[in-house]
C-alpha cells in the first residue's frame, strides 16, 4: 500500500470509528444528582462527593467504556461498580498491606492489581475502565492496574459509586456504549503509543514532526508584534531560551508528542503562509488547546462535556463566524483528527472528516485593525493540561487558483 493510500485508509478508519464511538454519555452533569439514586452523595465544586456512601445510575449498562477522574482523601476507601464488579479506590498509603485483590486499581476480590501512580494528594487522578468480552480492564492515570473476567451476572446493570471511609471525590464521569458483540477496546495505554504507519506523511505532505524527536520545532518567544520588534540578537537569545524551556515540558515518549500541562505552546521552525495540513490531538477531560495558524490563536480543542460546542472553529473571532458547523469530536481519551486548510484569510477545518468550519475569514487577535498575517508559525498551544499530538502534516500551497 502507498503512503498516500495508507493515510486515506486511516482517515477512513477514523472517520468510522467517529462514528462508532459518537454517542458519549455524561454521567454526572455537575450540578445535581439528576440520573442516579441512592444516598450518601452530595456535589461539591461541580463534583460528587461522599465520606460513605453509595450512588447508582438509573440506567443499565453492558458493555462499555467509562472514564471518570477521582480524587481520594486520607484513608479513602470504596470504587466505581460495573456489572456487579468494582474497580478498588482506596488510599495506598493507609492501605499498604492490604491484600492484592483489594488494593487500588484490583477488581475487589477477584483479580489483584498491579501497582500504579497516584497523582500528590489533593490533585485528580484519572480512571477508565472498559468493558466486553465478558473481562473488565482498569486503568489509573494511563497504567493499566487490572484485567480479568468478570464474574457471572447480568449482562446489565447500573454503574456505581460506592465509598466505604475517608471520603472520594468524582467528576467527569462519561460512558460510551459498545454492542453486545464487541470486541475489547484498544486500551488508553495503547492509545498514548505511536501505531504502525503513524507520522508517515501521505504523497505530497511532508512531517512536521518524525516521531522521534522535536528536531524543527521551538519554545514561543512572545506574540507576532513583540517578535517583529525585537533586534535579530534579541530574538536569537529569546528563542534559544524558550526552546530550552518548552523541551522541559514537551517530550517525545512512544512515537508521540506529550505536553504535561507546564510552560508554553510549542512552535514550529518554519513560518508558513497557505498550506493543508493534518494534525492527530488528544486530551483528558477538561482539556483545552488550540492549534495557532500562522503564529494567531486559534482552531480550537477542547472537552465537549464542558464546552458542548465542539472542537474545530476559530474560537477568537469577533465579527466571523467562531462556533463549529456541528460537534464531531471523539470521546474523551480517543484520537481526533485535524484537517485545516488555509489560504489568504479563509480557513476550513475538518474534524474526523466532517466538515466543522467552511470557509471562514480568521481575524487577527494581536492587531484587530488588521488582518491575519500572510506568513507565521504553526503553534501546538500550551493551556495548563495534559496532550498528545502526532501524525502532524503539512503541504504548502503555492498556488491557490488550482485547489478545489
Amino acid at each position: 500500500m502507498t503512503s498516500r493510500m495508507a493515510r486515506w485508509a486511516a482517515l477512513a478508519l477514523l472517520v468510522t470509528a467517529a462514528a462508532c464511538w459518537a454517542d458519549t454519555i455524561t454521567l454526572f452533569n455537575g450540578k445535581d444528582l439528576t440520573g442516579w439514586k441512592g444516598d450518601g452523595f452530595a456535589v461539591a465544586d461541580g463534583a460528587l462527593s461522599s465520606k460513605s456512601g453509595a450512588i447508582y445510575t438509573d440506567k443499565a449498562f453492558g458493555n462499555l467504556t467509562l472514564a471518570a477522574e477521582f480524587k481520594l482523601a486520607a484513608g479513602a476507601s470504596g470504587g466505581v461498580v460495573v456489572r456487579g464488579a468494582r474497580a478498588q479506590l482506596v488510599d495506598p498509603a493507609s492501605f499498604a498491606f492490604i491484600e492484592p485483590n483489594m488494593a487500588l486499581g484490583a477488581l475487589r476480590g477477584i483479580a489483584p492489581a498491579k501497582a500504579t501512580t497516584l497523582k500528590p494528594a489533593g490533585q485528580w487522578n484519572k480512571l477508565d475502565i472498559d468493558v466486553a468480552e465478558g473481562r473488565a480492564r482498569i486503568a489509573i492515570n494511563g497504567e493499566i492496574a487490572c484485567e480479568a473476567a468478570l464474574p457471572a451476572a447480568p449482562a446489565q446493570g447500573p454503574l456505581g459509586l460506592v465509598v466505604t471511609a475517608g471520603g472520594i471525590d468524582f467528576r467527569g464521569l462519561t460512558a460510551v456504549e459498545l454492542g453486545a458483540d464487541a470486541k475489547m477496546p484498544p486500551s488508553a495505554v495503547d492509545l498514548n503509543k505511536a501505531q504502525p504507519g503513524d507520522n508517515t506523511p501521505p504523497a505530497g505532505f511532508v512531517a512536521l514532526f518524525n516521531g522521534k524527536d522535536l528536531d524543527n520545532w521551538k519554545g514561543l518567544v512572545a506574540d507576532p508584534p513583540k517578535r517583529a520588534a525585537m533586534t535579530a540578537e534579541q530574538l536569537a537569545t529569546a528563542q534559544a531560551a524558550a526552546t530550552q524551556r518548552a523541551k522541559e515540558h514537551w517530550k517525545v515518549i512512544d512515537g508521540v508528542i506529550v505536553f504535561d500541562g507546564k510552560g508554553d505552546s510549542l512552535c514550529t521552525g518554519k513560518d508558513y503562509g497557505d498550506f493543508e495540513m493534518y494534525v492527530d490531538w488528544k486530551i483528558l477531560p477538561r482539556g483545552d488547546s488550540g492549534i495557532y495558524l500562522r503564529g494567531s490563536p486559534q482552531v480550537q480543542i477542547w472537552d465537549p462535556a464542558q464546552w458542548p460546542v465542539g472542537s474545530g472553529a476559530l474560537y477568537n473571532n469577533q465579527k466571523n463566524p467562531k462556533d463549529p458547523l456541528l460537534c464531531a469530536d471523539n470521546p474523551i481519551g480517543q484520537w481526533n483528527t485535524f484537517r485545516i486548510k488555509m489560504i489568504g484569510e479563509k480557513v476550513s477545518v475538518w474534524l474526523n472528516g466532517k466538515l466543522v468550519t467552511d470557509n471562514v475569514t480568521m481575524e487577527n487577535y494581536w492587531e484587530r485593525g488588521k488582518p491575519i498575517y500572510p506568513t507565521g508559525q504553526i503553534e501546538l498551544q500550551n493551556h495548563g493540561n495534559t496532550l498528545w499530538f502526532k501524525n502532524i502534516y503539512i503541504r504548502e500551497i503555492t498556488d491557490p487558483t488550482k485547489e478545489k
